[in-house]
C-alpha cells in the first residue's frame, strides 16, 4: 500500500519542463497538431499564402513548380522569355562577374531577358549547368565548381533510385512499317495557327487550385465557348529558305483546323492562356507552362491532315 502511495505522490509533483512553456490549448487544434503540454508541433503552422506581384506580366507561379529536370534531377525554374517561349533557369543567382556573357540572364516582372540588368547578380539557363549535357569547358571555367555540385547530386539521386536514367534511344522502325502517330490537333486562335500537345478536348488547365494542386479539368470542361472544325490552306513554312522549298508541295492544300477565331476576345484569351471555364476569370496563379506551339508546316508536317474528325475520339485518316 505504501508503494502505491509513494508512486502516486511522485506522479503528482512531477515538474513541467521549462523548455516547453505552457499555453492555453485552442479547442480548434487537433490532437496531432500540439504536444502534450499544448505547445505547437513543428510544421503545423499557418500555411504561407502564394500571391502574384501586381506588376507581373505572367501568372506563372515559381514557388508551385515541383518538377525537376527529367535528365539530371536537379531543381530548375521555368520562365517565359520576352518572345513568349519558355526557358528553364537555375534557381539561384550568381555573381555577374563569375558568369560568362553568353550565359547571363535576368528576370524582370516575371519575364526572363537575355543579358545582365546592371546589378551584381544574374541568372543563367539550366542547360549551361546540366550534368546530362556535354559542356565544352576550358581550364579555369568559373562554372565548373557548380557543375560538379550538380553532377554529385545527380549521382546521389541515381544511387538512391530517386532518379530514373533516361532510356536509350530505340532504333527507328523499318521503312515498310508505318510509325505510330500521336494525334496533335491544330487550332486557330487570334488568326494564328497553334499546335496542341494532343487532342483539343484533352488540353489540361494550368491553374493552381485552393488545395495547391494543378486543376484536373480540361479546357472543354463545362465550356460553352468551343470551336468548330474547318479546313484552311496550309501556310508556307517559316524559317530558312530551303525549309520553305521543302514545303512547297503542301502550301495551299487544305488542312483540318479547330477554329476558335470566331469567339469573342475573352474566350480566345481563355484558350490561349490555357484556363478552364472555372479559372477563366479567377485570379489564381498558374502552376505549369502553356503547351501551345506556333504551327510550322516544315516542323509539324506529320500532323497535317485534310480530313475533319467526325467525333472527339476519331483520328482522321
Amino acid at each position: 500500500m505504501g508503494d502505491f502511495a509513494r508512486r502516486d505522490t511522485a506522479h503528482a509533483v512531477r515538474p513541467v519542463p521549462q523548455c516547453s512553456p505552457m499555453r492555453p490549448i485552442n479547442p480548434a487544434d487537433s490532437p496531432d497538431s500540439v504536444h502534450w503540454d499544448g505547445s505547437s508541433r513543428p510544421g503545423h503552422g499557418p500555411r504561407r499564402a502564394l500571391r502574384l506581384h501586381p506588376a507581373n506580366r505572367t501568372r506563372l507561379l515559381r514557388a508551385a513548380q515541383d518538377k525537376p529536370c527529367p535528365r539530371c534531377g536537379n531543381l530548375l525554374e521555368w520562365y517565359y522569355r520576352d518572345d513568349g517561349r519558355p526557358i528553364p533557369l537555375h534557381p539561384g543567382e550568381l555573381l555577374t562577374a563569375t558568369v560568362p556573357d553568353q550565359h547571363r540572364w535576368h528576370v524582370f516582372e516575371g519575364i526572363a531577358h537575355r543579358g545582365a540588368d546592371g546589378t551584381p547578380w544574374c541568372r543563367l539557363p539550366h542547360r549551361a549547368l546540366c550534368p546530362a549535357v556535354a559542356h565544352d569547358t576550358a581550364i579555369g571555367d568559373p562554372l565548373d565548381g557548380l557543375r560538379r555540385q550538380l553532377a554529385l547530386n545527380t549521382r546521389r539521386l541515381l544511387d538512391t533510385r530517386s532518379l530514373t536514367p533516361a532510356p536509350t534511344p530505340t532504333p527507328p522502325p523499318a521503312a515498310d512499317a508505318p510509325a505510330p502517330q500521336h494525334r496533335r490537333d491544330v487550332a486557330q486562335l487570334f488568326h494564328t495557327l497553334y499546335l496542341a500537345p494532343g487532342r483539343v478536348e484533352e488540353i489540361p488547365c494550368v491553374s493552381l487550385t485552393i488545395r495547391r494542386s494543378r486543376c484536373p479539368h480540361p479546357l472543354t470542361h463545362q465550356a460553352r465557348d468551343t470551336g468548330v472544325w474547318t479546313t484552311v490552306p496550309v501556310p508556307p513554312g517559316l524559317g530558312r529558305r530551303h525549309q520553305g522549298e521543302l514545303t512547297e508541295h503542301l502550301t495551299g492544300t487544305a488542312m483540318a483546323v479547330y477554329d476558335l477565331s470566331h469567339l469573342p476576345y475573352p474566350s480566345q484569351l481563355r484558350w490561349r492562356t490555357q484556363h478552364c471555364p472555372v479559372h477563366a476569370a479567377s485570379p489564381a496563379a498558374d502552376t505549369a507552362l502553356t503547351v501551345w506551339e506556333p504551327f510550322d508546316a516544315f516542323l509539324h508536317h506529320q500532323h497535317i491532315t485534310p480530313t475533319i474528325p467526325q467525333t472527339a475520339g476519331e483520328w482522321p485518316c
